[in-house]
């Protein structure tokens, strides 16, 4: 970790995504933080696969700081049945923000990853290093192919330009905001959903996909926007950074921690017809926890949060 300039409240931040589950939680700090020159945008208002209109937004609002957390995302099932659009679309987006932000010098940016850039198999915790070592997951293996591609673009233009641009590669986040769908969840959101639906039909099982045994890293999403503030603000280097917490739980355990927060007696079956993808996915953190850092949110509390959270707004949210 080097130290960098504390970023003045009075800067141009542009949050690329600030209605999304990262983006808005970024936003909502921020906010609080005191920055009063946020800016957004949503899709209708920029399309930020047209590059035409991402570079015209870019010259035309100059922003300071610019923290690219757009993506196109989704669960095993979106991510196995259009890999096609993932790889796309990711691509799309990254690159005409990051060149457009090259254009006008952008000197501060914060590009946001996955996990899932990882080998299926990386030695366990996740090391930064195991970057490129192996064979990824099957299942999601076209989003990560663009999220390595953002990283490398991020440290091009370092390498070319000396612009101190850096990445941040969070594990698996949950919170306000999420995409709760059938089709389009991660984890934990399609769990809530699901749990919750069982409840309030009075079911007498709910079936969730694989084993159960696979071991998972959750991460609040507002734990993930405070590290973002304190890699803006500490961080310059190459290397992508891990963002999470250093303990994981069986797909199975965190089950039980939302039958318990909707407060669902009924049974869990699994189906193990569907796929586990990866067995096992904890990043080390070391380097993010060296410079100072910690979560603040346990798993339990976040479980509950969100529960209650979906609950006040399953009406409007994504389903």
């Amino acid at each position: 970790m080097r130290a960098t300039p504390i970023l003045d409240p009075d800067a141009k931040v542009y949050v690329a995504g600030h209605r999304g589950l990262v983006g808005s939680a970024i936003w909502r700090l921020l906010a609080g933080e005191g920055f009063t020159r946020l800016i957004g945008r949503t899709h209708d208002q920029l399309d930020l696969t047209n590059r035409g209109q991402v570079f015209d937004f870019f010259e035309s609002t100059a922003p300071d700081v610019v923290v690219l957390a757009a993506a196109k995302v989704g669960g095993i099932m979106a991510n196995s049945t259009y890999p096609a659009d993932f790889l796309s679309q990711n691509l799309q987006i990254q690159t005409n923000v990051l060149d457009a932000a090259l254009e006008i010098r952008v000197p501060r940016v914060l590009f946001l990853g996955s996990s899932c850039i990882y080998p299926k198999f990386a030695e366990q915790p996740i090391r930064e290093d195991s970057l490129l070592t192996g064979l990824l997951e099957p299942t999601n293996d076209a989003y990560a192919i663009a999220k390595i591609a953002g990283i490398l673009h991020v440290q091009a233009v370092r390498r070319q330009y000396g612009l101190p641009w850096i990445s941040a590669m969070p594990t698996n986040l949950y919170g306000p905001e999420d995409n709760f769908s059938a089709d389009g969840s991660h984890l934990l959101p399609a769990l809530i959903r699901r749990y919750t639906t069982a409840a309030e039909n009075g079911d007498p099982y709910v079936i969730n996909w694989g084993s159960g045994t696979p071991r998972r890293e959750l991460l609040h999403v507002d734990d993930m926007a405070r590290a973002c503030l304190h890699l803006l603000e500490r961080f310059d280097g190459p290397q992508q950074v891990n963002v999470g917490t250093g303990e994981d739980h069986t797909v199975a355990e965190l089950a039980q921690m939302v039958a318990d927060a909707v407060g669902y007696s009924g049974e869990t079956r699994w189906d193990n017809e569907r796929p586990d993808g990866t067995p096992r996915k904890v990043l080390d953190v070391s380097t993010l926890k060296n410079s100072g850092w910690r979560p603040s949110t346990s798993i339990v509390d976040g479980i509950a949060e969100t529960v209650e959270w979906f609950r006040q707004h399953k009406a409007v949210v994504r389903t």
